[in-house]
């Protein structure tokens, strides 16, 4: 894969120092971190190691990655390994795709409750799919589903939602049979989104009344518990945005398109296209203007304002499941499912005593793309010849290869 000539980690090297000086207060020790991760990531800092070809002697330097799970760089491998664990637990059945958007209100109350509010969204979409779907009136049957967590707009902006994937049907009360939905349709939009909506209005208040929730800034006066039900009310009445995009056309058309949600991180290097006289330049899709692609322009400070706000608390899981696939009783409850839809068992898996421990070995099995080739003869096999400790700045070889 080509290397993006711009990056993030270029912005925070350059532009990082003013703006920690900037935000000493404001930054929390989990942004800190992240910053400096991407800043060393496949740089010196983090040693590696030299390679050379056992063919032409061709050379090069392989940096050790951050692997921070908000480093554009540090994602490949972790979603090709996601993508191969997924594979068994695939039904042959519609698949479709449901995101649950919270509205603009309540993105500034998870801005400053990151922790208590993501954890409510992932609830409350557990709780309205579970619960139309176990509905006679619509499915009457218990789905099984996994949850993305993505906070960010294609400008960066706060905004918090779950990309859903769901199985197009799901077992009978009694376990004994496989009901789909109706072709093309999974269930009404409406209906969820007016569930989601009444729900997540109600776990809310439950947080705020156990003193879960903190406001400050522009928010504080919704500590007062007259002012935050005041603030809700209207949330009351507005049309909440839940919508389901039309089914995948198959099984195996599922984990090759969702892939690309969830290892995601708030803006990739490719979309990076000026990084000069203090301001950054990058595309961006405007889904309000027919997905027209657009440029934007941000002071570097703001730009990397509106990357940290995406930085997720420490320990939180942003991919989580449900129903069927549960932990507790997925592998009992996909093999029924299995069964129904006259597929064929999977076999139970032993852990692999023999599976490869090096990245480059783990990569190509699980990608089919090999780190091992040499770059210039495409003969010879690139073997390390000396590890790099941290901060050791070799001196380059004639063609450098950081990536």
């Amino acid at each position: 894969m080509k290397r993006p000539k711009l990056e993030v980690a270029d912005i925070l090297r350059r532009y990082g120092d003013a703006y920690r000086a900037g935000h000493e207060g404001a930054l929390s020790s989990t942004q800190r971190r992240v910053m400096r991760a991407i800043t060393a990531c496949r740089t010196a800092a983090l040693g590696g190691h030299v390679e050379a070809c056992d063919t032409c002697g061709h050379r090069r330097i392989s940096y050790n990655s951050c692997r921070n799970r908000h480093c554009p760089k540090c994602q490949s491998l972790a979603r090709a390994q996601w993508i191969e664990d997924r594979k068994s637990e695939l039904l042959d059945c519609p698949y479709f795709h449901v995101v649950f958007t919270l509205p603009e209100e309540i993105a500034a109350i998870a801005y400053q409750n990151k922790a208590v509010v993501y954890k409510l969204l992932f609830a409350a979409t557990a709780d309205t799919l579970g619960t139309i779907a176990a509905d006679p009136k619509h499915l009457g049957a218990e789905v099984g589903f996994f949850a993305v967590l993505h906070t960010w707009g294609q400008n960066l902006i706060h905004h918090p939602h779950l990309h859903c994937v769901v199985p197009g049907g799901g077992l009978s009360p009694d376990g004994e049979r496989w009901i789909a939905c109706r072709s093309g349709f999974f269930l009404p939009v409406r209906v969820l989104s007016r569930f989601f909506r009444r729900r997540f209005l109600q776990l809310l208040g439950q947080a705020f009344e156990r003193g879960e929730l903190e406001f400050f800034s522009a928010l504080e006066s919704l500590r007062d518990r007259k002012a935050f039900l005041r603030y809700l009310e209207p949330l009351r009445e507005k049309e909440w945005i839940v919508y389901a995009k039309a089914p995948f056309a198959g099984p195996e058309q599922v984990l090759e398109y969702v892939g690309r949600y969830t290892h995601r991180v708030a803006i990739s290097n490719n979309r990076l296209l000026d990084i000069e006289n203090g301001h950054v330049t990058f595309r961006w899709r405007d889904y309000r203007d027919g997905d027209a692609q657009k440029t934007m322009t941000l002071a570097a400070g703001e730009f990397i304002h509106r990357f940290l706000l995406h930085v997720l608390p420490p320990g939180f899981h942003r991919i989580r499941y449900y129903g069927l696939l549960g932990n507790r009783h997925r592998q009992e409850k996909l093999e029924q499912c299995r069964r129904l839809l006259d597929m064929s068992l999977a076999t139970p898996t032993e852990p692999d005593a023999a599976a490869p421990a090096d990245y480059r070995d783990r990569y190509e099995a699980l990608t089919g793309q090999s780190l091992h080739h040499c770059p210039i003869c495409r003969r010879g096999r690139m073997i390390p010849i000396e590890q790099l400790p941290p901060s050791r700045v070799p001196e380059p070889p004639a063609c450098l290869d950081t990536s």
